[in-house]
C-alpha cells in the first residue's frame, strides 16, 4: 500500500511518498536542523473542533521521521523551488539519509543573507553543489511541465512507475521577464496520481502557474482528492481562482500564522480542509479508489469524531475517508 506523509513542519513544507514500487520521494524539507523532534505539549482545552490545537508549536524533524519509518535512502528529492523554508535541513538530509535523484525545476534566486537568521548557509551551499551536478552519486533531473520520463510517469515494459506528473513550471514561466525574481512562479506543481486518487503538491506556486494549469491541465486536476495548499495556505496577495476549477475534496493547510490564511476562501466554496495546526503529522493511506486520512493529534480526532477511534499501524488516528 502506498502512503503519503505530510510532515508537520514550520514555516515550510515537507511531504514523503512511500510508493508501491518501494521507491521513496521527498518533496521539500523544513525543520531538518531541529536538534530533536519536539513533542506536543498542549496547554488548556481547544474549543471543540475549531479551537487552537497548537500543533504548529510541536513540529517534526523530517530526518528523524524518515529514520523512524526505516527509510534508508530517498530515491528522489524534489525541491519545489529554492526558498530556504523548503530546504531547511537539506545538508543533513544528504549526509544522514542520502538521495539518488534530485529534481531541479530551473527556478533560480540569489543566495540569501544568513548572518543572524534562522537558516543555515550549509543548506544553501549543499543545494548548489547538488543542483550543479557536483554531488557524487546523485543524478540531477531538470524537468518541467509535461515531461515524460522513466520511473516518474513512464517505465520500461514490466516495470512500474510512480505516477508523478509535473504540471508546472513551464520553460515560458521560468523565462518570463514579467516574473523576474518571482521564484514562486518557478515552483513545481506535482500531480501524484495514486490508486486512491490524485494528490496535488503545489510548493509555493502562484497565479501564473495556476493559470497555466487551468488552460492545459484542467481535466487532470478537477475534483482532485487532496490539495496541499500552495504557499502553506498563506494569502500572499494571491488569487484563489484555483479553488474554483480544482475543487479538491480535501485541502491540507500547513503551518502559517493564522492571520495570513484566508480560511473563508474554502468555507464560502463549501470545501473541506484540515490544518497542520489541528492535525500535526498527517498520513494518507492509499486504498483502491479511496484515501484514508490519519492524523497524529488524538485531541483533534476526538473533537471531531468522539472517542471511538481507529488507528493505523503508526498509532495515528483515523479522521476521514476521501473519494474522488
Amino acid at each position: 500500500m502506498a502512503r503519503v506523509h505530510i510532515v508537520n513542519v514550520f514555516p515550510g513544507d515537507c511531504s514523503i511518498i512511500q510508493h508501491n514500487s518501494g521507491r521513496v520521494t521527498m518533496v521539500d524539507i523544513c525543520d531538518g536542523n531541529a536538534e530533536t523532534t519536539r513533542k506536543a505539549v498542549f496547554k488548556g482545552e481547544a474549543a471543540g473542533a475549531t479551537g487552537n490545537f497548537r500543533m504548529c508549536d510541536c513540529n517534526t524533524n523530517p530526518i528523524e521521521y524518515c529514520k523512524s519509518l526505516g527509510i534508508k535512502r530517498l530515491w528522489r528529492f524534489v525541491l519545489s523551488h529554492p526558498d530556504m523554508d523548503h530546504m531547511d535541513g537539506f545538508n543533513r538530509l544528504v549526509d544522514q539519509i542520502g538521495i539518488d535523484n534530485f529534481w531541479d525545476s530551473g527556478a533560480r534566486r540569489e543566495k540569501p543573507p544568513f548572518e543572524g537568521g534562522q537558516y543555515f548557509e550549509d543548506d544553501w551551499d549543499r543545494y548548489v553543489k547538488v543542483r550543479d551536478g557536483q554531488e557524487s552519486g546523485v543524478t540531477v533531473l531538470r524537468k518541467v511541465a509535461g515531461d515524460s520520463f522513466q520511473f516518474a510517469n513512464d517505465a520500461p515494459e514490466g516495470q512500474g512507475h510512480d505516477g508523478l506528473h509535473i504540471l508546472a513550471p513551464t520553460s515560458e514561466l521560468l523565462n518570463d521577464p514579467d516574473l523576474d525574481n518571482d521564484v514562486n512562479e518557478g515552483s513545481y506543481v506535482v500531480n501524484y496520481q495514486s490508486n486512491g486518487g490524485r494528490i496535488l503538491l503545489c510548493g509555493d506556486a502562484h497565479d501564473a502557474a495556476f493559470g497555466h494549469i487551468k488552460r492545459n491541465y484542467r481535466q487532470s486536476v478537477e475534483g482532485a482528492a487532496i490539495l496541499l495548499a500552495p504557499h502553506h495556505g498563506r494569502d500572499s496577495g494571491r488569487s484563489y481562482e484555483f479553488l474554483d476549477f480544482i475543487r479538491p475534496k480535501l485541502t491540507v493547510i500547513g503551518c502559517a500564522p493564522s492571520e495570513y490564511i484566508d480560511y473563508a476562501q474554502w468555507s464560502r466554496r463549501g470545501l473541506d480542509m484540515i490544518t497542520s495546526n489541528q492535525a500535526g503529522n498527517i498520513v494518507l493511506d492509499i486504498g483502491d479508489g479511496f484515501i484514508d486520512v490519519f492524523i497524529e493529534n488524538k485531541r483533534f480526532a476526538v473533537a471531531t469524531h468522539g472517542t471511538q477511534l481507529a488507528t493505523n499501524d503508526m498509532g495515528y488516528h483515523w479522521w476521514k475517508r476521501v473519494k474522488e
